[in-house]
Order: C-alpha cells, then structure tokens, then sequence
C-alpha cells in the first residue's frame, strides 16, 4: 500500500476542495437564493451525489495517509461493492467497445416533449424555441436513434415508437455506445458511486465533463434558453447537424481516457484480495 505523508495528502486533498468549491459556488448560490437553473440543476437532482460528498477528499483504494491509516480503504469496502463493481465494468468496457455513432443529433431531449403541452414539459418556464407545432414536426422529419435508457425513458408516450432501438434498464451493456451524450455525463455517476474506492480527482474530472456536456445537451434541445446566455443550437439545420456532430466527437474523446481509467481502477478492484 502506497502511504503519502501528511504533506502531500493535505496539499491534495486542500487542491481539491477548491477545485470544487470553484465549480459548484454558482449552485450553492442559487440554492441559497431558490433560484432554479434548467441546465446546472440536473447535475445534483438527477445525480444524487451532494456538492459536500464531491468536496470531501479521499485517495482511493491502496493508498493510506500519514497519521490516518484508520481511514484507509479496506479489503472489507472493495468485497462490499464488488457485485457494483463487475457491474460497471462489464457497461463501461461494453461501451468503450462499440463504434460511437455521432448521428443522434440529441433529438432525445425533443422526443421528451413531443405532442406535450408546452405547461407540462420538464421545463415549463422555459419556452419552446420553435412553439409545440414546431417542435412536434422537427421530431416526426427525424430519424429517432437514442441508445440510453435513462434518456429514452423519459420520452412521451407517442415518442417512444419512433425511436428506432429499444434499451431497457437490464440490457444497457448492449445499447450504450461512448459518443452518446448521456453516456457521457455518466461517468460522473459511475465515479461517485465508486466512493471511496476511487480517487477523489477522479470524480471531479467526471463532473466536470458532466457539467460541460450537460450545457451542449440543453443548447441542442428544443427550449429557448437565450435568456440564460445559452446561443441554441439549431439540431434542425444541416449547419446544427455539423456542430452538434463535432462537439459530441470532443466530447467523446474527452470521455474516453476517463472510462479507461475508471476501467482500470474496477479491474485493480476486481483483482484485490478479499477476506471474505
């Protein structure tokens, strides 16, 4: 077991309570003030991990820290979460093994509020960019090919026969592919739900690509969002079509060295002997 001295664990573990404390002051100031946020809110509502669990710092499994080693990971920890473990591992590199498909154009979030009354969409104070009429007939002219069940769940009931796949929350290992936007975000949630056995940096490099695909996906959805500074991006055009395309390539290879080392950290996990 690796054992960092008290000087190298509290100037990590100091980098990483600012680091963020900076990303998520904004949330924590509209949360102070009531003030909802369609875009950033879904990154501690949907995810269920607390901006005080984020903050907290711990190295990860096989490392113990100067002065604490009671607060090392234990054998014990890692054969509790292990059946978590093969489960993520068996999605994550599922995923990492599938040609990513960069034709979806984020018609997900459209097929959410397809044929719904603007009052009962997810985002009501939000206007429809293009009005329900519009945005209906954007829907119908598209082919529908969302691969992630816990997007495709969500869609109204008239959308879900259009969508041209059929993920379920069983099979996602056979759907899930890495440019998918959603799949993304999720590494966040793989991540967190790792804690304590990965690093804590590790975590917070997944929120931050979280956070920033969370922005694309709202700017290519069907609300008018200009009044939070957010330019739409118009998914309808040949022209949104090629810039969508191209952000969900950066993304994809932004996500990518992340689901590796996350694949890694289970595999050393997975490995690890166990007493019970």
């Amino acid at each position: 077991m690796e054992v960092l001295t008290e000087a190298e664990w509290r100037a990590r573990q100091a980098a990483h309570e600012a680091r963020v404390d900076a990303l998520v002051a904004d949330h924590l100031a509209r949360r102070r003030d009531a003030v909802p946020h369609p875009v950033h809110d879904f990154l501690f509502t949907y995810y269920s991990f607390r901006p005080a669990q984020l903050r907290r710092w711990h190295p990860g499994y096989g490392v113990a820290l100067a002065g604490r080693e009671q607060e090392a990971v234990t054998e014990d920890d890692v054969a509790a979460k292990r059946p978590l473990l093969e489960g993520v591992h068996a999605l994550l590199a599922a995923t990492a093994g599938r040609p990513a498909n960069f034709g979806c154009f984020g018609m997900h979030e459209w097929a959410m509020v397809y044929r719904q009354p603007q009052e009962q969409t997810r985002h009501a104070s939000w206007p429809l960019r293009l009005g329900p009429a519009g945005t209906d007939e954007v829907v119908e002219s598209h082919r529908i090919a969302c691969s992630h069940f816990d997007a495709f769940r969500f869609f109204t009931e008239p959308a879900r026969p259009l969508n041209t796949l059929s993920p379920a929350a069983h099979d996602r290992p056979a759907f899930e592919q890495p440019a998918c936007l959603h799949a993304g975000m999720d590494l966040y949630k793989h991540a967190f739900r790792l804690s304590p056995l990965v690093p804590s940096e590790l975590v917070a490099d997944c929120f931050e690509l979280a956070r920033d695909i969370r922005v694309l996906d709202m700017r290519a959805a069907p609300y008018d969002l200009t009044g939070l500074g957010l330019d739409p991006l118009r998914i309808e055009t040949a022209e949104g079509k090629q810039e969508y395309a191209a952000a969900q390539r950066v993304f994809a290879e932004r996500g990518a060295p992340l689901r590796a080392r996350l694949l890694e950290a289970c595999d050393t996990l997975l490995a690890a002997p166990s007493r019970r």
